[in-house]
């Protein structure tokens, strides 16, 4: 990722919250379709700090390892699971999605909620899912996706506000998938209103996280420049960004190997 990408996930690092569209109803319904089951191992690639892993360890008994490209991410996704007594059923490493530390046919699920949008080698990172789950598991991702085509402002407002992701439409994000060597693949479009976009995230939220955020979020702006140019930039929102739930959903995708 470039300086860019760092400034924007390094922010929600700090603040210690990572989001994703969807929630955790999402979150749930990927594991579902994935069929976490007490004592599978499951793979969390871009894990931010650490929502997922934990919410599944807590829910299915699964054993959770969780990879982030951020070592600030994984550093809070360390702290939440000793905050949750989840030491030993959830790990956290730093690693790329492009390059997993891992061996072959070793997991009996992976899966990743808004990662693939950002990383620039899309289909190599896929493969590297497939390579990694075992015979007959699944590979599951939650991606944003574009409902209608989104005015050219609006597109060029997230670009610039998180880093140049890339977000597809349902044909897009198929025609990536196959490219990659998924195959059977189960699709599901979601829509989401902003009122529950809001409340599926607080659902994850803890009252201590928000505090912190606010906290950090008033002291970097305060000191940090980094913190300002981003601010201002989150500021210069355009007049289409309050229909965003117009143009935007979030595809579930699973595909069994």
């Amino acid at each position: 990722m470039d300086s860019k990408d760092s400034l924007y996930f390094e922010i929600q690092a700090d603040f210690g919250i990572t989001k994703h569209l969807g929630g955790l109803k999402a979150t749930r319904e990927l594991a579902e379709l994935c069929h976490m089951e007490k004592g599978k191992s499951v793979l969390v690639v871009g894990c931010g700090v650490g929502t997922t892993p934990c919410y599944l360890a807590e829910r299915y008994g699964v054993k959770v390892i969780g990879v982030d490209i951020s070592e600030r991410m994984v550093a809070r996704a360390r702290e939440r699971s000793r905050r949750k007594d989840l030491e030993g059923k959830v790990e956290f490493r730093t690693a790329d999605a492009q390059k997993l530390p891992f061996k072959d046919d070793l997991f009996d699920a992976v899966v990743s909620e808004s990662v693939i949008a950002f990383v620039n080698d899309k289909v190599k990172a896929i493969k590297e899912y497939l390579r990694v789950t075992k015979p007959g598991g699944f590979v599951g991702l939650n991606e944003c996706l574009w409902l209608k085509t989104p005015p050219t402002e609006f597109v060029e407002y997230l670009s610039r506000l998180m880093g140049g992701p890339e977000f597809r439409n349902s044909e897009g994000w198929q025609k990536l998938l196959k490219e990659a060597g998924l195959k059977n693949i189960e699709e599901k479009t979601c829509k989401m209103t902003l009122v529950g976009q809001l409340a599926e995230e607080i659902k994850t939220l803890e009252f201590r996280d928000l505090i912190i955020a606010w906290h950090r979020l008033f002291i970097g702006s305060l000191f940090n420049p980094s913190y300002r140019k981003f601010i201002r930039e989150a500021l210069g929102m355009p007049k289409s960004i309050f229909k965003f739930m117009e143009y935007m959903g979030y595809g579930l995708y699973i595909a069994r190997k």
